[in-house]
């Protein structure tokens, strides 16, 4: 289980003077995949047209290259803005299998500092029901503090 607030402070640390969300992006992406042996797929899909995420940074194997808001679990994300916390991915209705492996899934809203979503933080597992609403909670606040500042 991630430090949550050892991790917070190091992600500060590392990110106090940069504004460039891709930089903060694979800052992250590195940070969060490498403090949680549950975390196999850790990455970004960044809003680059209405209605569109496309793939960012990550850590893992291949991520699927783009994805639209009607799709998926992070279209679900991106289109309601709210957390989507998915035990069993294939009991979740039009998921997107970009590897074989994810049985579950966190993805979290990315938003700027005036409140623009910009992107979602896709976090796979390779074991069912790896995520708790603790874990959403932990890691949303570290995005605000990261982008939305």
């Amino acid at each position: 289980m991630a430090d949550y607030p050892s991790l917070a402070r190091t992600v500060a640390a590392l990110t106090e003077t940069e504004d460039d969300p891709i930089a903060l992006m694979a800052t992250l992406a590195c940070e969060l995949h490498h403090a949680d042996d549950r975390f196999d797929w850790t990455g970004f899909y960044r809003v680059t047209a209405p209605g569109l995420l496309k793939i960012g940074p990550y850590q893992g194997g291949h991520g699927c290259l783009t994805i639209p808001f009607t799709r998926g679990v992070c279209g679900a994300c991106a289109r309601t803005g709210t957390a989507q916390l998915v035990p069993d991915v294939d009991a979740f209705p039009g998921h997107i299998a970009c590897a074989s492996s994810t049985r579950s899934e966190l993805v979290l809203p990315v938003r700027d500092r005036s409140g623009r979503l910009i992107a979602v933080l896709d976090i796979d597992s390779d074991r069912p029901d790896a995520f708790t609403p603790a874990d959403a909670e932990a890691l949303q606040a570290i995005l605000d503090a990261t982008f939305a500042r």
